[in-house]
C-alpha cells in the first residue's frame, strides 16, 4: 500500500528547521500576548528553562505540552501549522495537494499533515503518521468530537481509561472531552486518518 502522507520536501523534513519554526512562532505569540517566560511558564505548568529551549528550537514538544502551550497563548494548536507550498489557484481552497500539505510534528516522532483546505469551517481532517514506539505522551482533553480511520499499521489508544488496539480498517469515534492518548506499538509506520469537529485540535 502506497503511504497516505505525501513525501516532504528537504527543508520541510529537516529537524532543526522545522523545530526552530515553531519555537520562534511560540515565541512571537507570546511576545504578541505581552507575556514573559515566567507568565507563560505559570499558565501552561512548564518550566522557563523548557519554555526557552522550545523557543531557540532546541526542544521539541509532545502534543500534550503543545495543546497545554497553545491553550495558555490562547490558539489551537492548529495555529502552528506552517504554511504549505504556493496553493494552485485553479484548487480554489477547495483541493489540497499531497505536495502542498502542511505539516506539524512532534516530539517522539509523530507528525499531523493537515488534509484541510483551511481552519475556517466546522472540520479539520488530517493524516497522524507515527513512527515505531511513537506515543502521544500524557493523556489531553480538548472540546469536540472526533474520529478517525487506521490506513496502514497498528494504534493503540486510550480514552477515558479504557485501552483499544486498532489494526488498519479499524474506525474510532469518541469526545475530544474525554482524556485520550495514543502510540504506535509496531515496527513499521501507523497511518491514521483523523476528524474533529470543530477544528479545536
Amino acid at each position: 500500500m502506497v503511504p497516505i502522507a505525501a513525501p516532504l520536501q528537504p527543508e520541510q523534513d529537516s529537524h532543526a528547521d522545522s523545530s526552530a519554526w515553531l519555537g520562534n512562532e511560540v515565541k512571537n505569540l507570546r511576545k504578541a500576548r505581552a507575556y514573559s517566560l515566567q507568565m507563560l511558564a505559570q499558565r501552561c505548568g512548564k518550566s522557563i528553562g523548557y519554555l526557552s529551549q522550545l523557543e531557540r528550537g532546541l526542544a521539541k514538544p509532545t502534543i500534550g505540552a503543545m495543546q497545554e502551550i497553545a491553550r495558555a497563548l490562547g490558539v489551537q494548536i492548529s495555529w502552528f501549522f506552517p504554511e504549505g507550498k504556493p496553493e494552485d489557484p485553479s484548487d480554489d481552497g477547495i483541493v489540497v495537494r499531497a505536495e502542498c500539505r502542511r505539516r506539524l510534528s512532534f516530539a517522539s516522532g509523530i507528525a499531523d499533515y493537515l488534509l484541510s483546505p483551511n481552519l475556517s469551517g466546522q472540520l479539520e481532517l488530517l493524516v497522524c503518521v507515527l513512527d515505531p514506539g511513537s506515543d502521544s505522551g500524557e493523556a489531553y482533553s480538548h472540546r469536540g468530537e472526533e474520529a478517525g480511520v487506521v490506513i496502514r499499521g497498528t494504534l493503540e489508544l486510550w480514552v477515558q481509561g479504557k485501552h483499544f488496539v486498532l489494526n488498519p480498517g479499524d474506525s474510532f469515534s469518541f469526545l475530544s472531552s474525554e482524556p485520550h492518548r495514543y502510540c504506535n506499538p509496531g515496527l513499521i509506520p501507523t497511518e491514521v486518518v483523523w476528524a474533529i469537529t470543530p477544528p479545536t485540535y
